[in-house]
């Protein structure tokens, strides 16, 4: 906890020293980051996320592949809102130089061999995952944004309370010189 109460920089008093002046230097750039930077970090970190997400999924196009392998048992939940999970399924597809290719791929449960499902493939005709839906890509931006603006706003608090402390011990030892050459000078009077 500060010794006293810093008062804005550009006030000026016989008592004021440098530590004060720095401190409340100190306490204004904290504050206004805290204000300013450490919410534009989360929407900045936020938004890195959404444009990543557009670029992935403008590098990929979906086509339709046909189930030539019995699919494995769904696991985890289907992001596209259907009952259940994906499973994995050989399919065969065409490349967009119109090659026959095959591959394994996630298919949405309740698929059968012979089932046409949409897969994903980029731009040379490989399957990849399926992209982040915009609803997960909205989840994934704002945690991201919330994680940057919080280790931000912990970075600031940490290197502000670290300020004061050093502050204060220069501000402990500034007295402590100053109440030993008062206590040397009244001993010299006495004598």
């Amino acid at each position: 906890m500060p010794l006293h109460k810093p008062h804005p920089p550009w006030r000026r008093g016989p008592m004021r020293r440098g530590t004060d002046v720095a401190q409340s230097w100190l306490t204004l750039v904290s504050g206004l980051l805290l204000v300013v930077g450490v919410p534009t970090a989360g929407v900045a970190a936020g938004q890195t996320v959404a444009v990543a997400a557009q670029q992935q999924r403008a590098a990929l196009h979906r086509v339709t592949a046909v189930v030539t392998r019995q699919p494995t048992a769904p696991v985890g939940f289907d992001t596209g809102g259907a009952a259940g999970g994906r499973g994995h399924a050989t399919v065969r597809w065409v490349t967009p130089d119109d090659k026959v290719r095959t591959g394994e791929a996630a298919v949405p449960s309740g698929v059968q061999v012979g089932d046409r499902t949409p897969v994903w493939l980029d731009r040379r005709g490989s399957l990849v995952r399926d992209p982040d839906s915009p609803a997960d890509t909205l989840v994934m931006g704002v945690a991201t944004g919330t994680v940057a603006a919080c280790g931000a706003g912990l970075v600031v608090f940490g290197v502000d309370r670290a300020g004061v402390r050093l502050l204060d011990r220069k501000r402990f030892a500034q007295w402590e010189r100053e109440w030993a050459e008062l206590d040397a000078r009244g001993r010299h009077h006495r004598q």
